[in-house]
């Protein structure tokens, strides 16, 4: 309720900006791609800090409404048609971060969902791994559960720094 009275899309954008305001990992001129986009309230958020200067490129399986300065992919970014329209938006530019929110269709139930969740992940870091030069950023919502210390240990090997947030926003 409190996002739809300040004229954000969803409740997710309290996450990112609780990490944004204590990391500042966002800033004006970046190109930023957004995985899992929809309905758009990172995009929001990531759009106004990188400004007029920087790019956003949203991408999503699902349809989200046009935002100001934001290139929406609609697709999955694992096909090569996708993920190639991604990367012509980004053109001569380098990505310097991976927004990811995706989250899977949930079950309510922990062996179903997690898994699916995992691979989500796996899917974000490779993205990452495949576009960011040595010092860009990967923000990622992860739940934690079964494969999340495995997947952290793999990222340690390919990131210098890697932090976990609970921002106050995530249930």
């Amino acid at each position: 309720q409190e996002a739809q009275k300040k004229g954000w899309r969803s409740r997710a954008v309290f996450k990112l900006d609780e990490v944004q305001n204590r990391d500042k990992i966002l800033r004006p001129g970046m190109t930023v791609v957004d995985l899992g986009a929809a309905p758009g309230s990172w995009s929001q958020v990531a759009g106004q800090l990188v400004g007029d200067d920087g790019i956003l490129i949203a991408s999503d399986i699902l349809p989200m409404d046009t935002l100001p300065d934001v290139t929406f992919i609609q697709g999955d970014f694992l096909e090569a048609e996708v993920f190639d329209a991604i990367m012509a938006e980004v053109g001569d530019r380098q990505v310097d971060v991976v927004l990811s929110d995706m989250a899977p269709n949930t079950a309510g139930n922990s062996a179903i969902d997690q898994p699916r969740m995992m691979y989500l992940c796996e899917l974000a870091v490779d993205f990452a791994l495949s576009t960011l030069p040595e010092g860009g950023a990967l923000i990622m919502k992860v739940f934690q559960g079964q494969g999340t210390q495995e997947l952290r240990k793999q990222m340690q090997q390919d990131f210098s720094k890697i932090r976990s947030i609970k921002p106050g926003a995530s249930r």
